[in-house]
């Protein structure tokens, strides 16, 4: 108690900042995220053949930090039972900061949001709601959630689902003001697109939530101790090559080089490995080895789609 009240005494800033370091580190996480929201206005305009306003990049990527943050903090909503019971030490149960305060800072972000995305086109408040709305209904496990975690494949791919939903406002941010209408070839390869989002989503879920026995802990799920180390790993591996077909119909569909397809697969081999790796001999080692696998994959993937790609015909032109 004599910590959560010195805690308090010290600034939301102070506090924030420390919240983050454990639960949202920005650098960490704004790597991810800038490589996603830059890379799908990337992809849509290299699908349009022409180069993304600079606005359309700062919004998407500003908006999409903001939703992730968002996303957070509903799950501290949602695990707060969970967490004050067996995970004591974390910001919130220990009272570092408190539910209330996280709700105000998400609720600022979101004003940011809407002031972004109203600036770059009002339209696009649409889309945002949309995310907002999905995020609301996640919150609450979409309101059946003892039926839901009975079924922890159904439960990942309802929550992952949110992040087409994300994609879609990215992407958005680049087609919509440009006045593009989703026909049959520029929406179809979009589709492959926001589909490879959810498999990057899930890929990085799984990886994250597989681990050695040794670090299991008590009301603490994880998909090895659901699934066991070894179908977990094959299911990461299983995934990622999912993930490496999409991209390779996106690669072909956008007109890029095959070469940023060649390193693509050089990437998604390295991140199999580590899953098999990770499934043959589970271990601390091989668990870091296999999160580091899976988020290069997922860079990759937002790099060398839309960034590079774009880059390149742009130079060309």
């Amino acid at each position: 108690m004599s910590g959560a009240v010195e805690s308090k005494a010290r600034g939301l800033a102070a506090r924030m900042w420390e919240y983050q370091a454990e639960r949202f580190p920005v650098f960490k996480h704004g790597v991810l995220i800038a490589a996603f929201g830059t890379s799908a206005v990337c992809l849509s305009a290299l699908l349009r053949g022409a180069a993304p306003d600079w606005l359309a990049l700062v919004v998407a990527v500003l908006v999409l930090f903001g939703l992730f943050f968002q996303l957070r903090v509903a799950d501290e909503h949602k695990d707060n039972e969970d967490d004050t019971r067996y995970r004591p030490e974390r910001p919130v149960p220990q009272g570092l900061v408190t539910l209330g305060e996280l709700r105000v800072v998400a609720i600022g972000v979101g004003l940011l949001q809407v002031a972004l995305t109203a600036w770059l086109d009002w339209r696009l408040l649409g889309l945002l709601l949309l995310v907002w709305a999905y995020m609301a209904v996640m919150t609450k496990e979409f309101f059946v959630p003892a039926w839901l975690k009975k079924r922890p494949i159904i439960y990942m791919v309802s929550h992952m689902a949110i992040m087409p939903l994300i994609d879609l406002y990215a992407t958005a941010c680049d087609w919509l003001p440009a006045g593009v209408a989703l026909h049959e070839d520029f929406g179809l390869t979009l589709g492959a697109f926001l589909l490879l989002s959810l498999v990057n989503g899930s890929v990085i879920e799984i990886a994250r939530k597989s681990w050695a026995s040794g670090m299991e802990r008590e009301g603490v799920e994880t998909y090895s101790k659901l699934w066991g180390s070894g179908r977990a790993g094959v299911a990461v591996m299983a995934i990622v090559l999912v993930g490496l077909a999409l991209a390779a119909f996106v690669n072909v569909r956008s007109g890029a080089s095959i070469w940023f397809l060649v390193v693509l697969m050089t990437v998604t081999m390295y991140a199999a490995w580590t899953a098999i790796d990770y499934a043959g001999t589970p271990s601390e080692k091989t668990v870091k080895r296999m999160e580091t696998g899976t988020a290069l994959f997922v860079i990759a993937n937002y790099v060398l789609l839309g960034v590079l790609p774009l880059l390149g015909a742009l130079w060309l032109t």
